[in-house]
């Protein structure tokens, strides 16, 4: 298993418009509206009452007839009109109303709102897909509906030859992201991933015709798979005209086709997707070809699940966009691997060596599909001592998988490819790696000469240590062995706590040259930033660590006062999640400022503070309190910003200030204007051993928007 083509950029991906997020919480004091009559009864262990269909009915038309003062209440504009929904009702007989929006009587896409309810009808709070009010110049476009359509084949990715009539483009209002803007919406329709009946939404500006946004059109629906070694799983597949595909709308709309055994160097040279009459997919056995196919999703699926979950990461990319997965790739391929040049990942087939098993199991699923983590976020060159950090972040995370899936036929433990059938019954453990006879458990000099399989043993040792500590224990129905390079015997944080620290490290402060030292002081930090400086998680870290021959272990802070690591660098970040890749945590805004929105573009990773660009009065607030900054050296704040305004000359109409404890020790404005990112600095010599609050406060007036883009935010 390995990642391919290390080094390639990432291309950014389109919002689907499907699967908004709820972006902020808006708690009012409204007065009450008129409740709706309780004609429900509960529903025991729902948390939600079963409504008959005259309730529900009744529930909306009064959902209805609050709609105007609802809006007024919200502050949307006077063109906009709320248009109910759905309802549900709660066992404490609380409402939560689902509202759509319009604009001059055009929908609006990402105008969707949830509006909560007392019994009373008395409103306590609200979720807006799109904060505040829709501000557009006017309704009139400037293409026709006819140039809409042409545009949209023209831009439409995922289907060949398109045809959509113009008919079919429909003036929309834009809302997703900061800056509504009008829009045409249109289906294109052909040949395409999911099948020949393909259908994909495209959003154009009804003023430039330029690409807004595009999507597949999904019909989903859940079939019954029979993995090799899955076992029998359910599956997300795509309902067509004629039958179903492998297409997992639910989870990025991830792609399995078959290679039909084309060769390494051209793997999707003979390749098609997957397609049936019937949602019942492969027998358990390599006779059908689906059945490694089925691992694949399943395996894909439960990766896509755990990052969500665990670290809120929509996708490799957290971009909320599948990679595809190519099975039965070349003849006798003992190996899976991922490419970031294609965004897409290969299986293959296995060989005489493990039974002709395909390399498809859960926890190779996992792996491959980190490598893509990997290259979005530090991005470790696959060679040298980073090259074993980066084959290791895929076996920490891979492993993870496996536990957090639970599949009964498959328990977790930590060991890799255990379902494969290999000679001596895994292809890597990370209790013990050396026990193979090749891959390093402890650090030496040699590390960065090893291949990268091999030399991964050591950051794989260090993280079951950290995990679950020394000694002999039975998990998942398998015998591990928590031995150290240094006979030391000391107790773990925990799998979840570990894996929590591994990718904070790998999505905040390691780089593309980030070696075994350097990943000793990303984890200390992490684990600094999630436990406490003086926290037993940050001890037993560095307590693990020397356990593999990387660095010393930490004064125990149970024992007395502790001392600085020495090993430290002196500097560091001492803000928390400064690149926005962990979305909002630590940071503390006034509206939807930090995004992954592709409307703009993050410096590094996927995700930025997007500050002001309404073209209107308007004030934002970015901050984080409780700082440490360096008491020693020249501290200072660095960070990257990009300005673009439509605005004009040198005069400061729309500012962005830079507060600390309340005094402004800079300001940008329209008139720093750049084409990019570019790097600021402000000297913190003033705040040298002090506890600061940072604030980044934007103001914009009446005319004409300025856009602040923040990113890579540091203190150090």
């Amino acid at each position: 298993m390995y990642r391919k083509n290390a080094l390639a950029a990432g291309v950014a991906a389109a919002l689907a418009l499907g699967s908004l997020t709820v972006v902020a919480t808006q708690s009012t004091a409204a007065p009450r509206l008129a409740a709706a009559a309780d004609t429900s009864a509960d529903r025991p262990g729902a948390g939600f009452r079963a409504m008959t269909a005259d309730a529900r009915r009744e529930a909306i038309r009064t959902a209805r007839r609050n709609a105007a003062a609802t809006a007024r209440e919200l502050g949307l504009g006077p063109e906009e009109r709320l248009v109910a929904k759905d309802v549900l009702v709660d066992a404490a007989g609380t409402r939560h109303v689902r509202y759509d929006r319009t604009y001059r009587r055009l929908p609006v896409l990402g105008g969707d709102l949830v509006v909560h309810l007392a019994k009373d009808g008395r409103i306590t709070g609200s979720d807006l897909a799109h904060q505040g009010a829709i501000r557009i110049p006017g309704t009139t476009p400037k293409l026709t509906a006819a140039k809409a359509s042409a545009k949209a084949v023209k831009h439409a990715k995922h289907v060949k030859h398109a045809k959509a009539a113009s008919k079919d483009s429909t003036l929309v209002v834009y809302a997703v992201g900061k800056i509504p803007a009008l829009a045409y919406r249109s289906t294109v329709t052909g040949e395409g991933d999911t099948g020949p009946a393909s259908r994909q939404a495209v959003i154009v500006d009804a003023t430039t015709g330029a690409p807004l946004d595009q999507y597949e059109l999904h019909q989903s629906a859940t079939g019954t798979g029979n993995g090799v070694t899955s076992g029998q799983v359910s599956i997300e597949t795509t309902q067509t005209g004629s039958g179903y595909t492998l297409t997992d709308g639910a989870h990025g709309g991830t792609i399995v086709y078959d290679s039909y055994n084309s060769p390494q160097s051209n793997p999707r040279q003979n390749a098609r997707a997957f397609s049936k009459t019937t949602n019942s997919w492969g027998n358990g056995t390599t006779s059908s070809r689906e059945s490694a196919a089925v691992d694949a999703s399943y395996g894909l699926a439960k990766t896509w699940d755990y990052y969500k979950n665990a670290f809120n990461r929509s996708g490799i990319r957290n971009d909320g966009r599948g990679a595809p997965a190519y099975v039965h790739v070349d003849t006798g391929l003992l190996n899976a691997f991922y490419d970031d040049n294609c965004f897409c990942m290969y299986f293959g087939d296995g060989s005489s060596q493990n039974g002709n098993t395909p390399v498809t199991a859960l926890d190779v699923a996992g792996h491959e599909m980190s490598h893509g983590v990997t290259a979005a976020t530090a991005n470790l060159t696959y060679s040298g001592e980073s090259g074993g950090l980066n084959e290791a972040t895929s076996d920490i995370f891979g492993t993870m998988v496996e536990f957090s899936a639970n599949n009964a036929g498959d328990p977790g433990d930590y060991l890799i490819g255990e379902k494969l059938n290999m000679p001596g019954g895994y292809m890597r453990r990370m209790d013990n790696p050396a026990a193979d006879g090749r891959s390093l458990s402890c650090w030496n000099s040699n590390a960065g000469s090893a291949d990268v399989h091999l030399s991964s043993g050591i950051a794989n040792h260090f993280f079951y240590l950290a995990a679950e500590g020394t000694g002999a224990k039975t998990i998942g129905g398998r015998s591990h062995n928590g031995t150290t390079c240094n006979n030391d015997t000391f107790a773990g944080i925990g799998r979840d706590k570990a894996a929590a620290v591994w990718y904070r490290a790998l999505s905040t402060y390691m780089t593309s040259s980030t070696n075994y030292a350097g990943a000793r002081t990303a984890t200390l930090q992490a684990a600094a930033d999630l436990y406490g400086a003086n926290s037993q998680e940050r001890y037993l870290v560095s307590k693990a660590w020397a356990a593999v021959s990387v660095g010393t272990a930490l004064p125990d802070p149970g024992n007395g006062t502790p001392t600085p690591d020495p090993t430290d660098p002196p500097t560091g970040n001492a803000l928390a999640n400064g690149g926005f890749e962990q979305g909002t945590s630590g940071w503390t805004q006034s509206d939807s400022i930090i995004t992954n929105s592709s409307l703009q573009a993050a410096r590094d990773g996927s995700w930025y503070a997007w500050m002001m660009g309404y073209g209107a009065d308007a004030v934002e607030s970015l901050s984080q309190s409780n700082i440490a900054v360096p008491s020693t050296g020249t501290p200072k704040l660095t960070f990257w910003l990009k300005v673009s305004t439509q605005e004009s000359g040198s005069a400061a109409y729309d500012t962005l200030k830079v507060n600390v404890n309340g005094t402004t020790l800079a300001t940008y404005s329209n008139a720093s204007a750049s084409a990019g990112y570019v790097q600021k600095t402000v000297d913190l010599s003033a705040y040298k051993g002090k506890t600061v609050k940072l604030e980044f406060a934007g103001t914009e007036d009446t005319y004409l928007s300025t856009i602040f883009l923040l990113d890579g935010i540091a203190i150090g």
